[in-house]
């Protein structure tokens, strides 16, 4: 008969807190002398701070909706969308809201068709650009990544995914098969890429193109291009969509617009912001305060007619968007007063002092009750009724 074994023996824990902190400080120490400081840190501590800083996007519509009021900077940003729905203009603001603050952009123009005089025109610093217009794929992330390692960039922008070509299509023959080499390509690049961008704070921006699925029954067929690498590694990604053509008699002027955030890291997603693109001129910073204005009843809308307290600001959008831009001063103090609605729904709710707030358990207890328990339960947990 097989002997029975003995039960092992429980390795004692160290239940000394001091011992453990020295043991810990101890392989921290070791870890930063062997990988270089800031390898591992306390969460806690100042050098590890997560606070997030961000660019505006020139619309305070898609601020809002973002959620921390602009992209992200040290993350990946995808603005993808159909043909001509603002993808580059919105990624050409941003550009210049990093430039007015006194921050370097660099634009990989692997389409080959940024135009200067409208990147000018939406606010863009053209001669203080750096541009780059490679000729493979390959290149065009080396040069990202040569650019973000600097750390002297704040925003980056490749447009678009879709003409990032791998050099082994360049220079092979129409009609080859490369099944598969742009999703690699993407893959191999962002893995390296990732970390780089959060350490040199740039805010990396890739523009993306739509395709279709073959032979999709259900559900939607569009696809974006270069493999799903870019969905993982982004912490926000764009949806870009032209809702509507704007037309003063029988000119088109320009676009109404809808961004949805498809997906965030920094704050929930899902939100949907909706602006005016002008031909020529970009997105129309007055039409944006206005809706947003309107949304909050900071200005109010009766019939046609437009109001702030007791003045009349004229009849019609299109009056009142004139009147905006005659009067920046007063379009600045509108915008602050909507970024300081959204500031204040952000802080968390401080009970005034000497008050108490109801626990969970409590709260689905109260629910419970009939009206006439209601006296007893605020007797019972010393609660008054207001």
């Amino acid at each position: 008969m097989a002997e029975k074994r003995k039960p092992l023996e429980k390795v004692e824990e160290k239940t000394d807190n001091s011992a453990k902190q020295e043991a810990l400080n101890a392989a921290l120490k070791n870890i930063e002398k062997t990988f270089g400081k800031g390898a591992v840190m306390r969460l806690g501590d100042e050098s590890a701070k997560m606070d997030v800083d961000v660019i505006s996007t020139s619309s305070i519509g898609i601020d809002m909706a973002l959620g921390i009021g602009g992209v992200p900077r040290g993350r990946i940003i995808e603005i993808y969308g159909p043909e001509s729905s603002g993808k580059t203009t919105i990624a050409l603001h941003i550009v210049a809201e990093a430039q007015k603050a006194g921050g370097n952009a660099a634009f990989i123009d692997a389409e080959h068709a940024l135009d200067p005089v409208y990147a000018k025109a939406l606010g863009v610093d053209v001669d203080n650009l750096i541009v780059s217009q490679p000729d493979t794929g390959e290149q065009a992330l080396e040069i990202l990544e040569a650019l973000v390692r600097s750390g002297a960039i704040d925003v980056a922008v490749v447009d678009s995914v879709a003409a990032l070509v791998p050099r082994a299509e360049i220079d092979g023959e129409m009609g080859d098969s490369h099944v598969g080499l742009q999703a690699r390509l993407m893959s191999q690049a962002l893995r390296k890429l990732a970390g780089i961008i959060k350490k040199s704070n740039t805010a990396a921006i890739f523009i993306n193109q739509l395709r279709e699925k073959v032979g999709v029954m259900y559900g939607n067929p569009e696809v974006t291009t270069g493999g799903r690498a870019l969905k993982f590694y982004s912490s926000v990604r764009m949806d870009i969509r032209r809702i509507e053509t704007l037309k003063k008699g029988t000119d088109m002027i320009g676009n109404r617009t809808r961004a949805k955030i498809v997906k965030n890291k920094m704050a929930p997603p899902f939100k949907t912001a909706e602006f005016d693109i002008m031909y020529g001129e970009g997105i129309s910073r007055e039409g944006d305060i206005l809706d947003m204005a309107v949304e909050l009843n900071i200005i109010k809308k009766s019939g046609s007619w437009f109001s702030y307290g007791e003045e009349r600001l004229g009849q019609g959008r299109d009056k009142v968007k004139e009147y905006l831009k005659e009067n920046p001063e007063f379009a600045d103090a509108v915008e602050q007063k909507i970024r300081d609605h959204f500031a204040k729904k952000d802080e968390p709710e401080v009970p005034e002092e000497g008050s108490e707030a109801l626990t969970k358990d409590q709260a689905e207890m109260a629910a419970e009750l009939s009206d006439e328990d209601m006296d007893e339960f605020f007797e019972l947990n010393e609660f008054e009724e207001e």
